[in-house]
Parts: structure tokens; sequence; C-alpha cells
């Protein structure tokens, strides 16, 4: 009976808490997906390239929203089994407050275990995938983006202008500047008429009765032309596409660590994945902490949650009690937030953000625990 009892409370805590997360999450997924759009509109990748890349990041949405929606809806469940005279159940079945609240933190350990999983593993993952789009995309939308009249720089190196362009895709008086090696060697092309053409995924300019003119360390050359051919798959959006820190492999993060630490950083094996040097090694470092050391914080929510059902929804204290309770889970997850930014630059900062859940619960817990036993 004890674990039916159990077993229904957990399945309605996970439940609401799914739901909720879902919820919140796909509202902050459209709002980013919005923010996403200048990918299109403004850097010239492809429909396809914006879809994965928000969809491949939605695992990182999750992961920075769990630890409320964690307390949301554990902290709701608990208040709403109370007001319901669902607890009662509980206690006359000899399930007393102690085991209520041992079961409760097993669920939470099981949660915090999800979250490692979630920020150390799934997020990076998706977060690498989605800039592998950006890496591999080849300016897909570059025709949408190229108005009359204007001046284009959406790719590295090139600039772009047209003057008209009619119905049938024809553009007319065209001006191109490839920034070759920045200001030492550069290309300027003049063309009164070309079409853009796509070629088994080649992309380029088919120009006709223009000029072109070559400028290297101040020495210039021009000739004119017929028609020639101006390649564009070589150019690449402006977006960033190297690697971030959020994105990198756990165990790059920490042989980068490991390297500074041995002054060895030259040794290190995996630059070409991560920027390894020691302005980064704070950030690296956080990183990390926010993987694996921040859902340290979710055993502690629950326990100060299941405060909660040491006061009856009949005493005249107990609004009181949960805007008190709900108050000091939300500094605490604040606590957590703030306390991550500074636990990477100094010793104080580091054992704060380690030391506080712990210390925090224990204390927190032993005095339950004696309070408990001195009542009965």
């Amino acid at each position: 009976m004890k674990k039916l009892i159990f077993k229904k409370f957990i399945k309605d805590t996970l439940k609401f808490l799914i739901i909720i997360c879902l919820s919140i999450s796909l509202i902050v997924w459209v709002i980013q997906a919005v923010g996403f759009l200048d990918f299109v509109t403004e850097d010239g990748h492809s429909l396809y390239v914006y879809f994965s890349y928000s969809i491949f990041n939605y695992p990182k949405i999750v992961h920075k929203i769990l630890p409320f929606i964690f307390f949301i809806s554990l902290f709701y469940q608990i208040n709403h089994y109370e007001v319901k005279n669902e607890l009662i159940i509980f206690w006359t079945n000899g399930i007393n407050k102690i085991n209520f609240i041992n079961i409760v933190l097993f669920y939470s350990i099981i949660i915090t275990l999800f979250q490692i999983f979630l920020g150390s593993f799934v997020s990076p993952m998706g977060q690498n995938q989605a800039r592998s789009y950006l890496r591999n995309s080849n300016i897909d939308f570059l025709p949408s983006l190229m108005k009359e009249g204007k001046f284009i720089d959406v790719v590295t190196n090139l600039t772009v202008f047209i003057e008209s362009k009619d119905e049938f895709g024809n553009y007319k008086n065209i001006f191109l500047n490839d920034s070759i090696a920045k200001k030492t060697k550069s290309q300027m092309i003049y063309a009164k008429k070309g079409i853009l053409i796509n070629d088994n995924k080649n992309r380029y300019f088919e120009l006709y009765d223009g000029k072109m003119i070559n400028i290297d360390n101040n020495k210039i050359t021009n000739f004119k032309f017929e028609k020639i051919d101006f390649n564009l798959s070589k150019y690449i959006t402006k977006t960033t596409t190297f690697p971030k820190i959020q994105e990198a492999r756990n165990y790059d993060l920490i042989s980068c660590i490991y390297y500074n630490a041995k002054k060895k950083l030259d040794a290190f094996d995996g630059k070409k994945r991560i920027n390894c040097d020691i302005a980064t090694i704070s950030s690296i470092k956080q990183e990390l902490f926010k993987r694996f050391l921040k859902p340290i914080y979710f055993p502690l929510i629950a326990l100060i949650s299941c405060l909660l059902i040491f006061t009856s929804k009949e005493s005249s204290d107990y609004n009181k009690s949960k805007f008190y309770l709900f108050s000091i889970s939300v500094i605490i997850i604040i606590i957590s937030e703030i306390s991550l930014r500074y636990s990477a630059y100094n010793n104080f900062g580091m054992l704060f953000f380690i030391l506080f859940p712990i210390l925090s619960f224990v204390t927190v817990y032993f005095s339950i625990i004696k309070k408990f036993n001195n009542k009965f």
C-alpha cells in the first residue's frame, strides 16, 4: 500500500513536471527561433539550416529551465496534496514525514542525474550538431538577400552590388569586391550583366561584358572580359562557426584544464575543437561546474519544498510558511546562478558554490531529524 501511495505521488509530480517543462521550453524555443531568423534574412543560410539549428538547440533550453521547473512542480504537488487532504493518506498508512522526505530526496537525486546527463552530453552534442549546420552551409539564401541598389556583405571577404534584376533572374550592372588578403590583395569586378547559377551544389556568377581590377601590394592590373565565371562556393557566411565552449565535449574541457595545470597548453591536441588558452580557462571551469556540480542544488531545493508538510493547511501560519519556503527556494536558485559566475575565478567562489548546497542540506536535514526524534 505504501508503495502505491508513493508511486502515485511521484507519478503526479513527474507528470506535472513534464507538462510544465514542455510548455515553457516550447514557448522559449519559439521566441529563440524567431531570433534565429537573422541566419536567413541577414546571414544567407537556407531554411533547412535555420530549422535544424533551432531544433538542435532545444535540449539547451530544457537544461536551463529544469531547476526552476523541478522546484515549481514539486512545491505545487506537495501544496496540492495538502489542500486536497491527500497527505493525510500518507500519515494514516504508517508513513511518517521522514519517510516522505527520503522518498522525495530519492526522486530529486534521479532528476539530478538526469540533469547531469542532459547538461554534459545531450545539450553540448545538440549545440555542436546545430553549429555543424552553419559550418557546412554555403550561403544557400544569397539570391534572396541580393536587393537592387544595395551593397550585400553577408559573407566573409565579399561585397556584392547589383543595380537591377529582371523577372528571368538576370542581373544588370554588377559590382563585386573580393578582399582576398586584408589591405594587401583584392579583386574588383564590374559586369554589365550576369546570372547566378547552381551546378551540383556549386554556386557561381556567370558574368558578361565587364572589367576586372586586381590589386596586389599596391600593384594594379586590369583587363576586360566578355565572359567569366566567379566562384561563390569558397565563401563562408559571417555567422560564427567556430565551436563554442558550451558545445565542447567533456573530454576536451577536462583535457584543456589538465594541460593548463601542467603548463603544457602547446601539447593540447584539441585546438581545432575548442579554444583552449589562458584567457578561456575560467570559462571552461565554469562550464564544467555548470554541467556536473550545479545539479547538486536539486536535493536542497527538494528538501526546502518538503518543509511544507510540517505546517497544516488549517494553521493560520500556513500561507505565511508557504510564502517563506517558496521565497527561500527561489533565492537558492538565484544563488546557484550567481555563485556559478564567480566559481571559476577564485577559490572562495568555488568553495562557496560547492559547499553552500551541501552544508545547507546537511544542516536542514539533520535539524528535521532532531526535531522529529524529540517529538517522539
